[in-house]
């Protein structure tokens, strides 16, 4: 599989040209999202092997599922950064690029010479973006991070699984996809400042800081009152009922965050008689008597199978859900509807998500697969001017 090339962009970010010096998972979904927005990303890799990523099984047509997922709508490019040409050629890329992003641990690039002030000499307006475990700054900031150890450090593992049971990581990398949702929004504020200082930005952003802004009202009750946040389950630390619920056959998933859907929720159960118990008037109350409450519903949610249960609840409004696995969501009517799910490329029996993003007036950007190691190399350092007798050499020099 070739990919294409990048004339035919489309997309928000078309025109907008990132350096992606990153590997693993917080920045190549960074820059595949800026690449699945139009932008003309390409990724630097290092000669011969390229990013780690290309060896994770499972393998499809001996390439990696891992590093095809999140290095789509790319170009590769081969560069020994070590090398002084290779360096050179980086910096001259820089010079005409809009966005730079890499992942490695704090004084990496500078000890390079590729760090945000060498750049900011050849391009001044680049907006230099810095994913790491830690951050550029603090006692931690040379230290290795990986998924499980920021969402260990944070606190969200001790949020995560079943009461009193072993503190779990969240089934997603959460810890790197957090900082990279944060750094494209970092990315994306950075340009849009740009318009009026006509400089560009270094963008900071720590895994670890990531973890803590999404534990949202759990730092928050933290800080500002004497609850200690615990695991629950699939349920909710504030609101009750709102969890997972056995039915006659299959679990659904169950929130009732209001009055008015408690009423709702009580007249498709036949409980009517829990709206005049005083220990249910309202969400806080059901929240802290809900050892009382789960019993009473769990009782009544057995006598009927999961579809009985979800089409009562369509029909009296009650927010409620299956609990699919990942196999049943991607063939949900929904997703199919939304063309969550694409093939890359056409015809190729490849298939992976889509950018979650639609917009009523544009047309959506065609997802590009992931580069073969190198594939691009002679094509971008053509387009910096070099030729293609000087490319030959500099592949036999191990320096592309």
């Amino acid at each position: 599989m070739t990919s294409s090339s990048h004339t035919d962009a489309a997309g928000p970010l078309a025109g907008i040209r990132v350096i992606d010096l990153t590997h693993m998972l917080s920045g190549p979904y960074c820059t595949w999202l800026l690449g699945a927005l139009g932008a003309d990303v390409i990724k630097v890799e290092r000669p011969r092997s390229g990013d780690f990523t290309r060896i994770i099984e499972p393998m499809v047509d001996d390439e990696s599922l891992y590093f095809l997922s999140v290095n789509r709508n790319k170009r590769s490019l081969t560069l020994n950064l070590k090398d002084p040409k290779g360096k050179a050629l980086l910096l001259k890329l820089a010079a005409d690029a809009d966005v730079l992003v890499e992942n490695n641990r704090a004084g990496v690039m500078d000890r390079l010479g590729l760090g945000k002030d060498a750049l900011a000499k050849v391009n001044p307006k680049l907006v230099y973006a810095s994913i790491s475990g830690f951050g550029q700054t603090g006692p931690y900031q040379h230290r290795a991070a990986f998924d499980v150890v920021v969402q260990a450090l944070s606190g969200m593992m001790s949020v995560t699984g079943e009461p009193g049971g072993e503190p779990c990581r969240v089934g997603t990398s959460i810890g790197d996809i957090g900082a990279s949702l944060f750094a494209t929004i970092g990315i994306l504020s950075a340009l849009q400042k740009r318009h009026t200082t006509g400089r560009g930005e270094a963008v900071d952003v720590a895994m670890l800081d990531c973890q803590l802004a999404l534990l949202e009202n759990a730092v928050a009750r933290t800080l500002n009152t004497d609850q200690q946040p615990r695991a629950l389950g699939s349920r909710h630390p504030l609101i009750a009922p709102f969890q997972a619920f056995r039915t006659a056959d299959r679990p659904l998933a169950l929130c009732v965050d209001t009055n008015e859907q408690w009423k709702r929720m009580c007249r498709a159960m036949k409980l009517e008689h829990l709206l005049d118990d005083p220990r249910f008037p309202n969400g806080s109350r059901r929240n802290a008597n809900h050892a009382q409450l789960e019993p009473i519903l769990q009782e009544a949610f057995a006598s009927r199978t999961r579809e009985e249960w979800l089409q009562l609840f369509d029909e009296f409004d009650v927010p409620s859900s299956a609990i699919n696995s990942v196999a049943e969501a991607i063939d949900d009517e929904q997703v199919r509807h939304r063309e969550m799910v694409v093939e890359v490329p056409p015809g190729s029996g490849r298939k992976f998500v889509d950018v979650p993003i639609r917009w009523r007036d544009s047309e959506k950007p065609a997802s590009r697969p992931a580069p073969r190691l190198g594939e691009h190399t002679a094509s971008i350092l053509a387009e910096l001017g070099i030729a293609a007798r000087d490319v030959e050499q500099l592949q036999a020099e191990g320096v592309v």
